[in-house]
């Protein structure tokens, strides 16, 4: 009796044709995450303002920076600046410039480690 249901139209989809449909949970939930900060080298640009920092635009979309934000510039966690951002094109995301005149009178050295991040 089963075999002739079966062919008369009352057959059960395939489950693998159904679930390839269906997206994992994780995909669900999942969310596009920004990193808060990222540590870099800074470099000296004294051509710059100095009250601005030239940021790579990958690095700023990394971070949410636009054009004209306020950012930090913290070196060994003690010392924090706040500059203006400044898009620039650059392939390199680990490297932003700042003018020289203030981090070299706070001991900041050519080329230090430090941490970028959006002000609060």
């Amino acid at each position: 009796m089963s075999q002739e249901s079966r062919e008369a139209g009352g057959s059960k989809p395939d489950i693998n044709k159904l679930l390839a449909i269906v997206p994992p949970a994780s995909e669900l939930r999942k969310k596009e995450t920004s990193i808060k900060e990222k540590r870099i080298r800074v470099q000296f640009d004294s051509s710059l303002d100095p009250s601005k920092m030239k940021i790579p635009t990958e690095l700023a979309k990394m971070l949410g920076v636009k054009e004209g934000d306020a950012v930090e510039l913290v070196v060994a966690g003690k010392k924090k600046f706040t500059y203006t951002a400044t898009l620039f094109e650059s392939s390199d995301t680990n490297v932003v410039y700042a003018h020289p005149d203030e981090l070299t009178r706070q001991g900041v050295a050519n080329n230090s480690i430090a941490t970028v991040r959006r002000a609060h």
